[in-house]
C-alpha cells in the first residue's frame, strides 16, 4: 500500500513554500501539491476514475474498491481516493490488472443488488448501472443473494436494502453533517447491511426527514416516498374537491425541469396547468406563512402578557415555531 503520510521531497513548511510531487499517470507526467490524493492528482489532468462510496473529507474510506489503479512497485492494487502521491509514482488507472479487479468489485456487488433497473426510481441515473455499463458488466457470474427486509412505506424516505451497496454514504452524511446518526451497520460478516442505529422502526427515530442520506445515495436503496398516484386517484374521485399548495422554491423553479425560459415560467402558467391537471384549488405556501406568522404573533404576545402579570409560567419562555416537517418531527 501507499503510505498517505510519508514525505517525498524536502520539507519547506517552515519558508511558507508548497511542496510538489512530480509522477505519471497514464504516460501524463502530472505536477501536483504534496498530500494530493491519486484521484485528485488524476483529475487535475482530466483523468476520471470511477469511484461509488467516496465522498470528499466526509467518507474516504476506499470500501467500494472500484477506484483502484495499479502503481508500478506495489504488489496490490490501490485505492486511488484515500492514498498519497509520492514522487516519482507510475500509475496505471486502466491496466487489465485494475480493470479485471473492477469488474469482479462491481459483479459482487450486483451480486446482492436488486437489477430489476426498469422499476428503479435511480434508472438512468444510477452510478452503480453507469460503472457497470461503462465495464461491460452485461451477466452476472456468480449467484445472486438479496436481504428482502422489510420497510414502513408510509414513512416520508424509503429504504430498500436489495439495492444497498453498503459504501455507508449515507451513514457519514447523517451522523458527520445532519449530526442525528439515524443510519448504521447491521449484522456481521457476508449478513452486513446498513439500517436503522439499534434496528428500531424508522418511525421511532429521530429522524427529521431532511432527505441528505437520499440525496448521497449512489443507487436506488434511498428514495422519497412517491404520492403521485394517492393524487391522481383523489382528482379522479368525483366526490372529493382537491387542492394543491406550491412552495415558493417550486415557484421559482418548476421551469427548469421542463426546459422552460425563466421569463416564460411564471407563477400563473405553473397555476394553470395545475389546474389542467385537475385541480380545482391552486394556493401559494406564502398564504399559509401568513396565516402562521399572525397566530404565532398572537400566541407570543399572549404568552409575554401572562408572564407580565405573573400569571400561568411566570418565567416566560422563549418561543420557538417553524412549519418546516424536521422541526416538527
Amino acid at each position: 500500500m501507499v503510505e498517505p503520510n510519508n514525505p517525498t521531497v524536502s520539507d519547506n513548511t517552515e519558508s511558507g513554500a508548497l511542496n510538489m510531487v512530480k509522477l505519471t499517470i497514464d504516460n501524463c507526467e502530472v505536477v501536483v501539491p504534496e498530500h494530493t490524493t491519486i484521484l485528485d492528482a488524476a483529475k487535475s489532468v482530466g483523468i476520471q476514475i470511477p469511484t461509488l462510496c467516496y465522498l470528499r473529507d466526509l467518507n474516504e474510506i476506499g470500501g467500494c474498491r472500484v477506484c483502484v489503479v495499479e502503481v508500478e512497485g506495489c504488489d496490490q492494487l490501490v485505492a486511488a481516493c484515500n492514498n498519497y502521491v509520492l514522487d516519482g509514482m507510475v500509475v496505471h488507472t486502466n491496466s487489465p490488472k485494475a480493470r479485471e479487479a473492477r469488474r469482479t468489485n462491481v459483479q459482487l456487488l450486483l451480486s446482492q443488488h436488486d437489477s430489476r433497473c426498469t422499476s428503479c426510481v435511480r434508472s438512468g441515473n444510477c452510478n452503480l448501472q453507469t460503472i457497470a455499463n461503462d465495464l461491460g458488466i452485461f451477466y452476472l457470474p456468480y449467484e445472486q443473494h438479496l436481504a428482502r427486509e422489510g420497510w414502513d412505506f408510509d414513512f416520508p424516505i424509503i429504504r430498500d436494502n436489495d439495492k444497498c451497496i453498503k459504501c455507508m454514504r449515507c451513514i457519514k452524511v447523517c451522523e458527520s453533517v445532519q449530526g442525528l446518526g439515524i443510519w448504521d451497520l447491521t449484522n456481521r460478516a457476508t449478513h452486513t447491511a446498513v439500517g436503522t442505529r439499534g434496528r428500531a422502526p424508522i418511525g421511532k427515530t429521530d429522524c427529521v426527514a431532511c432527505g441528505q442520506c437520499i440525496t448521497h445515495c449512489p443507487t436506488g436503496a434511498l428514495r422519497e416516498r412517491d404520492d403521485t398516484e394517492t393524487v391522481f386517484d383523489a382528482i379522479a374521485d368525483p366526490d372529493k374537491i382537491v387542492l394543491v399548495q406550491i412552495a415558493p422554491a417550486v415557484r421559482s423553479a418548476w421551469g427548469e425541469e421542463l426546459g422552460i425560459p425563466r421569463e416564460e415560467a411564471t407563477v400563473e402558467r405553473l397555476a394553470c396547468a395545475l389546474r389542467r391537471v385537475g385541480f380545482e384549488y391552486v394556493f401559494d405556501t406564502d398564504f399559509s406563512a401568513d396565516l402562521t406568522i399572525m397566530e404565532e404573533g398572537s400566541e407570543l404576545l399572549e404568552r409575554l402578557g401572562k408572564a407580565a402579570k405573573g400569571e400561568g409560567d411566570s418565567r416566560g419562555w422563549p418561543m420557538f415555531t417553524s412549519c418546516c416537517p424536521g422541526w416538527v418531527r
